[in-house]
Formats: structure tokens, C-alpha cells, sequence
């Protein structure tokens, strides 16, 4: 059994039309922010404050755990129950990419370090190219993000 690449274990694991819808919500608003160049520094600083995936699930495992451990050090033993479940949640995470609360957070639109940080370049390539010569930014912005350009509204020529 090969375990996914560490970087892209979590992708692995989300259904493609997840990994579509939200890589889909990204180049829209990478799409506005070209129309609107001013807001990308607020977009920027919106970046360095989203919690990716991997910070979620930690955050939320340790907080169960400890809540589990809290209960039963005040005498409610069962819940030990939750501190090991969670455990081995966060372990079968740590070695597969997949943990029975990623599908869930993957649909309300959480992204991985990767997503945001694609996000995060190509809004500062697109942030130099804007009153540059005349380029297609949503060609440069996508190649960023390590993706092909999609067609229609989304080629986007911006002086």
C-alpha cells in the first residue's frame, strides 16, 4: 500500500466535483480581483487569517481529546471513548489524507495550505501585472495556481 504524496493527500481523498467547486470559487474571485485590483492587498490579509484543513482537524481533535480526557479524569470514564476515536482519527489522517471529518469540511469550501498559498501567488502575480503592459492576468493567475486556463468569461485581458 503507497500512502499519497503528503501535499496532496487531502485532494486525493476529496470527490472531484469538491476539489472542482472550490477550485472553481477560486479563480472567480481571482477573476473579480483583476476587475478590481484595489481590493486584492484586503484579499491578501483575508489569506494570512484562513485556517487551512490540516489547521482545523488539529485544532479539533486536540480540543475533543481533551475534552474526552476532561470528562473522564472527572469521573465519566466512557468518555475516554471520544479521546481514542479522535486519536485515531488523527492518526488514520496523518498516514492516508482521509479522516471521517474531511469529507465534511471539504464541502463547506475548508482548503489545503496548498489551495490557499496558490491563491496567495497568483493574486500577487496578478497584483504586478495589473497597469503593466497589456496581458491576459487570468493565463498568468491560473499558471500559478498550477492549473490549465479555463475558456470563456475566465480569459480576462486587463491593462
Amino acid at each position: 500500500m503507497s500512502l499519497p504524496a503528503s501535499s496532496e493527500r487531502v485532494r486525493v481523498h476529496t470527490a472531484d466535483h469538491v476539489n472542482d467547486r472550490i477550485h472553481t470559487e477560486t479563480l472567480a474571485r481571482i477573476e473579480r480581483l483583476a476587475r478590481e485590483p484595489d481590493d486584492i492587498d484586503r484579499r491578501l490579509q483575508a489569506l494570512d487569517c484562513e485556517w487551512d484543513v490540516e489547521r482545523l482537524l488539529e485544532t479539533n481533535a486536540a480540543s475533543l481529546t481533551l475534552l474526552g480526557l476532561g470528562m473522564a479524569i472527572a469521573g465519566r470514564r466512557g468518555w475516554l471513548a471520544l479521546s481514542v476515536a479522535v486519536s485515531g482519527f488523527l492518526l488514520q489522517h496523518g498516514l492516508q489524507g482521509w479522516c471521517p471529518p474531511l469529507p465534511v469540511l471539504r464541502r463547506m469550501g475548508v482548503r489545503t495550505a496548498r489551495e490557499i498559498e496558490a491563491e496567495r501567488h497568483a493574486l500577487l502575480m496578478l497584483r504586478g501585472l495589473v497597469g503593466g503592459p497589456e496581458v491576459d492576468v487570468m493565463t498568468h493567475a491560473t499558471a500559478a495556481m498550477g492549473r490549465a486556463p479555463r475558456t470563456g468569461s475566465h480569459a480576462v485581458a486587463h491593462r
